[in-house]
């Protein structure tokens, strides 16, 4: 039998969730988004969850290639006159890809850790993890070129997440996380290259990853 699979719903398209995230991070988030309700989660922005549904224990989850889409204002090289140090368009996409693989190593960690299994396929206990992350800005892309100077800034950027979860076999959608993260920012001027943003990169995932963990060990022990 072959496994029927569900792509990103029209909501959750690049473009929409520029537009969606945006709104989802403002002081009065909409109280409902395509059928979905907001609820107070502490730690993030705005999570909501289809009201009324049944959930079950998850023992796998299938997490899905994620979206990158950077900030319509972000310049990589606004601040960067010499033109062998400029970022091009193969640059910007091993940073888009660099970031996917890094989200993507965090999460599987995280969740093995916790005891899930990370599937290509989904079964009948397996949460679908659809991740986007979008408005990502990067105050300091680094180009590691030969004898390259030194950038200094408060923090390394920003990017907000917009997750969807499904029911593996049915692909219906349970919820979804709006959550918008800012790089570590001490209030001093520090230098920013490579090291830096990966740190606050791998720091604001790892908390997601985390969250999502807390959130399937709440969910089996209610569903147990």
């Amino acid at each position: 039998m072959s496994t029927r699979t569900y792509g990103l719903s029209p909501a959750i398209t690049v473009t929409a969730l520029l537009a969606l995230a945006g709104c989802a991070t403002q002081q009065q988030p909409p109280q409902n988004w395509d059928g979905l309700e907001l609820r107070p989660v502490k730690g993030l922005d705005a999570v909501y969850l289809r009201p009324g549904v049944e959930f079950k224990a998850y023992k796998s989850v299938m997490i899905d290639p994620v979206v990158v889409a950077f900030d319509k204002d972000w310049d990589p090289n606004s601040a960067e006159k010499d033109l062998s140090r400029q970022l091009g368009d193969k640059d910007v996409q091993r940073i888009k890809d660099e970031m996917a693989a890094g989200f993507r190593e965090v999460f599987v960690k995280e969740l093995g850790e916790g005891g899930y299994t990370v599937v290509e396929q989904p079964a009948a206990d397996t949460l679908r993890v659809m991740p986007g992350l979008t408005d990502v800005y990067i105050n300091a892309p680094d180009k590691m070129s030969p004898g390259r100077t030194y950038t200094f800034a408060m923090d390394a950027g920003r990017m907000t997440l917009v997750m969807e979860l499904r029911d593996g076999p049915s692909g219906q959608i349970l919820g979804r996380i709006v959550d918008r993260k800012v790089g570590n920012n001490t209030g001093v001027m520090q230098i920013a290259n490579s090291v830096t943003n990966s740190a606050d990169f791998r720091r604001a995932v790892e908390t997601w990853a985390r969250q999502l963990r807390n959130g399937l060990d709440r969910l089996n022990a209610r569903a147990g």
